[in-house]
């Protein structure tokens, strides 16, 4: 009995100091768990086997709401994630403080995810999304810019603020600006000097701005439900990068795409357009999480898994599309679908084609934990690798939990 009530005391010394400090503050811990036992298996190359998280969605983290009247609140978000399998550093994720209401949107301010990775499209009608089997970096959808602009897996946008709009109608808008004051943020790389920059800021000239539109309409009718999305994402290159760096001119991407369902039944795709694919973080590279740990373009030579093939070539044009199905019974998700990547030839840079098809399954256990797995087969034509064979087998099954 005595060490029950020591146990409770402790605890309670523990959590007095969280809910004082707290005064009026609501704070959340949230977080997810996830592990895979994926094999990553290139043509030509050695298998490569391990039980990780290298999309990176194990995470935790902290949401803090203050309620101001009228219907505001203060609110903001503290996130890191980590791979439990590998044992790595925790990696930060959203970091922000904002306002926010239903009647208001919300406006954040700080590190955040981009609309095209959370609102319209991206790892949202990717039902593998954060996962050895999802889209990017497989080829057939979304840029995995290390910008953030794009939809990587662990891509966020640094320095920015964010606008998303109230649901009026089933109409709802995203806004994200990125300021790119050269003299402030030194974002950018000069290829000749070591260590000069950040490819992870985009940057632009002193007085412009980086950004992104998206917006989005939702409808339901009986049981007939669909999403209808689209969007603009601009990267502003500064004068250094062009002369410097061989950069051609400004990124510009515009995206569509929808999902329709009815009852268990759904449809979903996407396209996007690349134009000026920017090498200095923008489509023209990829993030960590995309090529599962570090890799050399499109076919894995250092140690990483290789999952780059969504990235345009730099300077380039080209396009991305997926497609795909789900059926759902009972807990049981069934799952096909595949996709496209074209990046279009760019001075002494051929050519790419990529292509992919995917199935697989995700049954639910509980409300919080969920089983996943399938199979990904990826082609790459790729006229840069002379005498390589960067065709890929994917398998992956898989265990997620949320707190």
């Amino acid at each position: 009995m005595k060490k029950r009530l020591i146990s409770l005391a402790v605890a309670g010394v523990l959590a007095a100091p969280m809910v004082a400090s707290a005064d009026g503050t609501h704070v959340t811990i949230f977080g997810r768990l996830q592990a895979e036992y994926a094999t990553v298996d290139v043509d030509g190359f050695n298998a490569q086997t391990a039980i990780v998280d290298d999309a990176l969605q194990s995470r935790w983290g902290l949401q803090v709401a203050e309620d101001l009247g009228m219907g505001l609140q203060a609110i903001g978000r503290v996130e890191f994630s980590f791979n439990p399998g590998a044992g790595s550093n925790q990696t930060a994720r959203e970091q922000w403080v904002g306002l926010g209401g239903e009647q208001w949107g919300e406006l954040k301010f700080g590190r955040v995810q981009s609309p095209f990775k959370d609102f319209a499209g991206g790892q949202s009608i990717d039902p593998f999304a954060y996962t050895s089997l999802h889209a990017t970096g497989s080829g057939g959808l979304m840029v995995s810019s290390q910008n953030g602009y794009g939809a990587g897996d662990n891509s966020f946008v640094n320095s920015a603020v964010r606008f998303d709009s109230p649901v009026v109608e089933g109409f709802a808008l995203s806004a994200l600006l990125m300021p790119g004051d050269a003299d402030k943020r030194d974002p950018v790389l000069n290829p000749f000097v070591s260590g000069s920059g950040n490819p992870a800021n985009a940057g632009g000239e002193n007085g412009e701005w980086d950004f992104q539109v998206a917006g989005k309409y939702s409808a339901q009718i009986n049981e007939f439900n669909f999403d209808i999305f689209g969007g603009y994402s601009r990267d502003n290159v500064s004068k250094f990068q062009k002369s410097f760096g061989g950069v051609k001119d400004d990124e510009e991407i515009w995206r569509g795409g929808a999902l329709a369902g009815f009852a268990d039944f759904r449809l979903r795709g996407q396209f996007e357009w690349v134009n000026n694919a920017n090498p200095f973080g923008g489509a023209a590279t990829c993030t960590d999480a995309a090529a599962f740990g570090s890799a050399v373009g499109p076919v894995s030579l250092d140690g990483g898994r290789g999952q780059c093939n969504s990235a345009m070539n730099a300077n380039g044009d080209g396009y991305l599309w997926m497609a795909g199905a789900d059926y759902t019974i009972g807990n049981t998700m069934l799952i096909a679908q595949g996709g496209m990547t074209k990046a279009k030839s760019e001075g002494f840079i051929a050519k790419r084609n990529v292509e992919n098809i995917t199935v697989g399954v995700i049954h639910n256990l509980s409300r919080r934990s969920s089983l996943f797995g399938g199979y990904q087969r990826v082609w790459v034509k790729d006229r840069n690798l002379v005498g390589v064979d960067a065709d890929r087998n994917v398998y992956s099954v898989g265990l997620r939990h949320d707190f």
